[in-house]
């Protein structure tokens, strides 16, 4: 019923992106709608066995997650200089940048609002694990990782060979490693 609920407003949210398979929107609705799953199955163990090793990676996980995403926000706002004139039917606002944003967050992740939902996805999976919720957080990362493929796609599409470059100096969705 909760997943039901939530999974509601994603899909309105989310409407113009579902049929378009090129589209960095159409992975990641898929991944948000793992992750509501994760959640409406785990929100009960919130805080059980709060000392557990499980619990407390966990929360270092949502903590990070919600770091990435300010973070990210904050300076795609300010920095990328976002116009309603780019792409306006398949990016959100905030993503309609002009200006590729290197700096900050940036500067070491391409992608920190996708790297925040992959920690969201394991944070939320530590608080009570089980089999099934492991294949769901593997299937949300694969479709964040396919998310994160189209849209550098549509950013060498638009910025060119200025991305290009910024993606060999940058990783994906964590510094140094991927």
């Amino acid at each position: 019923m909760l997943f039901g609920i939530l999974s509601f407003p994603l899909i309105l949210i989310s409407w113009r992106t579902l049929f378009n398979l090129r589209s960095h929107g159409f992975y990641r609705f898929f991944s948000w709608e793992c992750i509501i799953w994760l959640f409406a199955s785990n929100y009960k163990f919130w805080f059980h066995d709060p000392f557990s090793i499980t619990q407390i990676m966990s929360w270092i996980f949502l903590f990070w997650s919600v770091y990435e995403v300010i973070a990210g926000v904050i300076l795609l706002k300010k920095a990328g200089k976002p116009k309603n004139d780019r792409n306006g039917q398949m990016l959100y606002p905030f993503e309609k940048t002009s200006a590729l944003v290197d700096h900050g967050i940036f500067r070491y992740i391409r992608h920190p609002l996708y790297s925040s939902l992959l920690f969201l996805t394991w944070g939320i999976f530590l608080k009570n694990p089980t089999v099934l919720l492991f294949l769901t957080a593997v299937l949300s990362s694969v479709m964040l990782y396919f998310t994160a493929i189209f849209d550098e796609k549509e950013c060498v599409e638009y910025f060119g060979e200025k991305y290009k470059e910024y993606m060999k100096r940058s990783k994906r969705f964590i510094p140094f490693i991927v």
